[in-house]
């Protein structure tokens, strides 16, 4: 799930030791590090320590899961990332040490630390110096210097900013009262980020390693490619629809390109499309899963913390965003391989569906269970995720996939490649609580509300244009939910300051947070896709700016209305939906150039302007309506005229071949 290495934490390849009995012992502690981080969260969505008779505090529950996360860090990933391992250095055994030493002292002792925090006593001193240091450290390692560079500014500014003159200058914060509220305070680290690091992902990252382990994936593509092989461009569909399948669940962009994009963009590639294409339609694919409903790469758990709303209201609210964003890839997708003449797979590389669904119809099971949780049992999201999970243990054992079924082996492995995967969002959770204690202590988060606000000029839509660059900005190289809280943070409360509702801020901000993965220069999604498809970096970046077009339209368009968002009468609802759905496709059309035949640059911009007009909800303001009319009468001209003008063409083309 990394987001700027060669090699991903999570990785056998990342870790690959030399043969001694050293390391052999060291990989044993490491292995069962994993395992315990793993089955602690799981033992806490399936409140197993209250059953047992052991209270405890949440935050002495977070930092244990600290501790275990910052010894595993040190133990299986080397100081220079990409790098193999080798012997362990004396450096990385001290710093496990250190880091589990420091963290399972605040658990410990956290009840009386946390009474006599505002005396600053020494020992609270010394150990959040070690855990500020080794968390950090441990971010760079797991994500790359972006986040710690953020991080580590945004500290800077708390010591120095009341130096700063002006709107954005702070207030003056003691050095140790900083690194207390920051490390041991339920705004700081032991608060929000932490905890659904440390609960909430855990699980539903066993949920994708279990589905794995099960074949699940294998199921899921094999059904993509049956159910999408026999029409044109059908390796762009496969692509997609795989994509959007596994995207929600993985929580990055880059490590859903890198883990099906090696399957599907030589797909790509051999069906027709151009190198920078299939890395393009790839990029976007597996950045959409990020804002793909139930999970979001974690996000939506987090936004319904930040909003203090019910879960279920993140999900359905993202719903139809994320539906758009899918329609326009995959009418922009086919309408490339029209305009290429990309036919669909050969036949006998077309599975046949029946057999498939023969063999893995257990596999939505685990699906229904966790929806039914989440939504009709209001059950916690770790706590459905885990039913879901142990669903698909069930079915694994009992049933299987293609004769092949679950062993007593592959579940642990599962159980220990969840706990080498999560370790990134542990760090990046423990960051961003750094970010967030920052913020309340300096008063930077109101100061830069205002200042967002100042530069909007009061201005609904220039504040949109504004908040938009800098989510995208702010975004650049860094994780899903990295992205996620900062921008939540930092941008999103600038939004709700001008009238704009609080979900639709934090879906805004977040859409185009996301964009940075496929916004060029740096464009991380699409840059690791071109690697895969050897081509040409920043074409590749272009070419997904233009297949992922709806992305940078339809947050402003909720923003206007929220009937996009499912909020409103229901035939407000599926009105503006339908006439969405319509203008995606006209615009596609538009950018692509392509319906029936080539089209010029008069006929794809009255394209895309009639398929603009469609999207504006009729309810975002008054006489709307009559903006959705026009580009309904204009977009029904225009593909009148495409299918007149293609059947006069294919007259003419029959006529000349059966003349003498």
């Amino acid at each position: 799930m990394a987001a700027e290495e060669d090699v991903a934490p999570g990785s056998d390849e990342g870790f690959r030791r030399g043969g001694g009995t050293g390391s052999r012992i060291v990989d044993g502690i490491a292995t069962a590090l994993a395992a315990l981080l793993t089955l602690a969260s799981l033992a806490w969505a399936a409140d197993l320590y209250r059953a047992a008779g052991i209270l405890i505090w949440d935050e002495q529950f977070y930092a244990g899961m600290l501790a275990i996360a910052l010894a595993l860090v040190f133990l299986r990933i080397p100081a220079r990332r990409g790098s193999a391992r080798g012997r362990l250095p004396w450096y990385d055994a001290l710093a496990a040490a250190l880091g589990a030493a420091a963290s399972c002292f605040i658990a410990l002792n956290y009840p009386q630390m946390s009474d006599a925090i505002a005396e600053q006593p020494l020992d609270a001193i010394v150990v959040g110096v070690v855990v500020l240091v080794l968390a950090l450290e441990g971010l760079r390692r797991t994500v790359g210097l972006t986040l710690l560079i953020v991080v580590v500014g945004f500290v800077l500014y708390a010591l120095l900013g009341h130096l700063i003159g002006g709107q954005l200058g702070g207030r003056y914060t003691a050095p140790t009262r900083l690194l207390l509220y920051m490390t041991l305070d339920t705004n700081g680290l032991l608060g929000l980020p932490l905890a659904v690091a440390s609960t909430i992902v855990v699980a539903f990252i066993f949920f994708g390693s279990v589905l794995r382990a099960s074949g699940g994936s294998e199921f899921f593509t094999d059904f993509a490619t049956a159910a999408m092989g026999g029409y044109r461009g059908g390796s762009a569909k496969i692509a997609v629809t795989a994509s959007a399948l596994f995207g929600s669940v993985s929580g990055s962009a880059v490590a859903n390109v890198a883990s099906t994009g090696v399957v599907t963009i030589p797909l790509m590639k051999q069906g027709g499309y151009a190198d920078h294409q299939a890395g393009a339609i790839e990029a976007v694919a597996s950045t959409g899963g990020q804002l793909m409903p139930p999970i979001m790469g974690a996000a939506a758990f987090l936004m319904a913390e930040f909003l203090q709303i019910p879960y279920a209201e993140v999900v359905l609210a993202a719903l139809v965003p994320s539906v758009l964003y899918y329609v326009a890839l995959f009418i922009s997708a086919d309408l490339e391989a029209a305009r290429r003449d990309i036919r669909p797979l050969a036949p006998h590389e077309i599975p046949a569906l029946r057999p498939i669904l023969r063999a893995g119809w257990h596999f939505p099971l685990p699906f229904i269970v966790l929806i039914a949780g989440l939504f009709w049992f209001n059950l916690r999201p770790e706590t459905a995720a885990l039913y879901g999970a142990a669903t698909l243990v069930a079915t694994g054992f009992a049933i299987g996939f293609r004769g092949r079924r679950m062993t007593v082996s592959a579940l642990a492995r599962a159980i220990t490649e969840t706990g080498v995967i999560v370790l990134e969002i542990m760090m990046i959770g423990a960051a961003a609580a750094f970010i967030i204690g920052v913020l309340n202590v300096s008063g930077f988060g109101f100061a830069l509300t205002l200042a967002l606000v100042k530069l909007g000029s009061g201005s609904l839509a220039l504040m949109l244009v504004v908040a938009a660059f800098t989510s995208i900005l702010l975004g650049l190289g860094m994780p899903t939910v990295g992205v996620y809280v900062l921008l939540a943070l930092m941008v999103a409360p600038a939004l709700s300051e001008v009238g704009v509702p609080p979900i639709a801020a934090h879906l805004f901000v977040m859409y185009f947070g996301m964009m940075s993965m496929i916004t060029p220069p740096v464009a991380v999604a699409a840059f690791a896709a071109a690697t895969i498809a050897r081509a040409e970096p920043m074409r590749t970046g272009l070419s997904a700016v233009k297949f992922g077009w709806s992305a940078y339209v339809v947050p402003f368009l909720f923003v206007l209305s929220p009937s996009l968002l499912l909020t409103g009468s229901s035939g407000e609802v599926v009105l503006a939906v339908s006439t969405a759905i319509a203008g995606v496709w006209l615009v596609s059309i538009g950018v692509t150039g392509y319906l029936l035949r080539p089209l010029g640059p008069v006929w794809r911009t009255l394209f895309a302007a009639a398929g603009l007009a469609l999207l504006v909800p009729a309810s975002s303001f008054e006489g709307a309506i009559w903006s959705d009319a026009a580009g309904l009468a204009v977009g029904l001209f225009l593909v009148a005229r495409e299918f007149a003008g293609a059947r006069r063409e294919a007259g003419g083309a029959r006529g000349g071949a059966g003349s003498p």
